[in-house]
C-alpha cells in the first residue's frame, strides 16, 4: 500500500464501505434532499426535470451551493482509498460533459481537496461535439466563479461519425473520440490523471452489456493506465448511485446542460434498454446493486498502476 493510499485510508471513515453501506447512507441522503426540496418554494407545476434543466427555475429553488451530501463524500473518499486513485502532487483533469454526474463529481472533488490528506491540482475540460442542442455556455461562468483552470475543445464528432463510423454505435464512437482529445490535452498541459464521472449504475449496465452481447465478464475499471502508460484514469464515483447525483444536482442548482448528448436521445441505445431492465429488477429486488457491486469488485482493478 502506497503512502498516499494510507493517508486516504486515515482520512475516510474507519468503518469499511460494504456493498450494503454504499446504499444505506445514499437512501438517507435521498430522503433529506427530498425533504429540503419540498420545503423550498418550487412552483407546483415545475417538475424535477424542469428545475434541473431550467436555469430560471433553478434560481428560484434555494440558497447558495450546499456541501455535497455525506454519502457522496464518504463513498468517493472510500473509492479513492480503495483503489489508490489520487496521490500527492497529482494534477487531475476532470472531463465535464455538462451532465449531472460530472458536475457533481467536480463539486465533490473541490470539497475533498480542502481537507484531503494529499495535495492535488484540479482542472476541468469540456468537449463540445457540435451536436444540435448542446450549449455549454452556462458552464464557463461556473468554472470561473470557482477559480478553476478550464479547457474547452470543439470537434464535429457527429459529422465525423456519419462519415467514418462503421458498425458501431454513435455513443461508442463519440466516447473514443472524446477520450483521444482528453489524452491529448492531458499531455499538452501536464496533467497525469484523467477523472471521469461514471457511477455504479454505469458499471452495472456495462457488465450486463458485456455479458449479453459480448460473452465476457467485463466492466469499466475504477483506476488504470492508458495504453501509452502516461495517463492514469480514475472513476471516483464507482460506489455511487446515479440518483445520488441527480438529487444533489437538483438540490445544489448545478448548471446542468440540457440534452448534453442529444444524439443519444435521438438514437436509442442498448444501454438504455439495459438501464430499463435493471430498474425493473431493482423494483422487485432492492439489494440488486449491492449484489452487483460485490460481484464486480474483482473486475474493477487492472493490475498495478504504479
Amino acid at each position: 500500500m502506497s503512502e498516499s493510499t494510507e493517508k486516504w485510508e486515515q482520512a475516510v471513515t474507519e468503518q469499511a464501505v460494504t456493498e450494503q453501506a454504499v446504499l444505506e447512507q445514499a437512501e438517507r441522503d435521498q430522503g433529506l434532499l427530498g425533504q429540503s426540496l419540498r420545503d423550498q418554494a418550487v412552483p407546483e407545476q415545475a417538475s424535477a426535470d424542469d428545475v434541473l434543466l431550467n436555469p430560471a427555475a433553478r434560481d428560484q429553488t434555494g440558497p447558495a451551493l450546499p456541501r455535497p451530501p455525506k454519502s457522496l463524500l464518504r463513498q468517493v473518499g472510500r473509492a479513492i482509498a480503495d483503489f489508490g486513485m489520487i496521490r500527492d502532487g497529482d494534477r487531475i483533469l476532470l472531463g465535464v460533459s455538462g451532465g449531472k454526474d460530472s458536475l457533481s463529481l467536480l463539486e465533490v472533488l473541490r470539497h475533498l481537496r480542502s481537507y484531503a490528506p494529499v495535495r492535488f491540482e484540479l482542472a476541468v475540460l469540456t468537449i463540445d461535439p457540435e451536436v444540435p442542442g448542446f450549449d455549454p455556455a452556462p458552464l464557463t461562468d461556473w468554472y470561473q466563479q470557482r477559480g478553476l483552470p478550464w479547457y474547452y475543445e470543439r470537434q464535429p464528432i457527429m459529422e465525423q461519425a456519419r462519415a467514418h463510423m462503421d458498425g458501431d454505435s454513435f455513443c461508442a464512437y463519440c466516447a473514443r473520440m472524446k477520450r483521444g482529445i482528453m489524452y491529448r490535452l492531458c499531455r499538452a498541459h501536464g496533467y497525469n490523471v484523467l477523472a471521469l464521472g461514471q457511477h455504479l449504475d454505469d458499471l452495472a449496465e456495462s457488465l450486463m452489456l458485456s455479458m449479453f452481447h459480448g460473452g465476457q465478464l467485463r466492466t469499466m475499471k475504477a483506476h488504470y493506465r492508458n495504453d501509452a502508460g502516461d495517463v492514469r484514469i480514475i472513476r471516483p464515483l464507482v460506489y455511487c448511485r446515479e440518483r445520488q447525483m441527480r438529487d444533489f444536482a437538483l438540490h445544489a442548482g448545478l448548471p446542468v446542460v440540457p440534452d448534453s448528448c442529444p444524439a443519444c436521445f435521438q438514437m436509442p441505445t442498448r444501454r438504455e434498454h439495459m438501464k430499463a431492465l435493471l430498474a425493473r429488477e431493482e423494483a422487485d429486488h432492492p439489494q440488486l446493486f449491492a449484489s452487483l457491486l460485490r460481484a464486480m469488485r474483482p473486475l474493477l482493478r487492472e493490475g498495478p498502476v504504479d
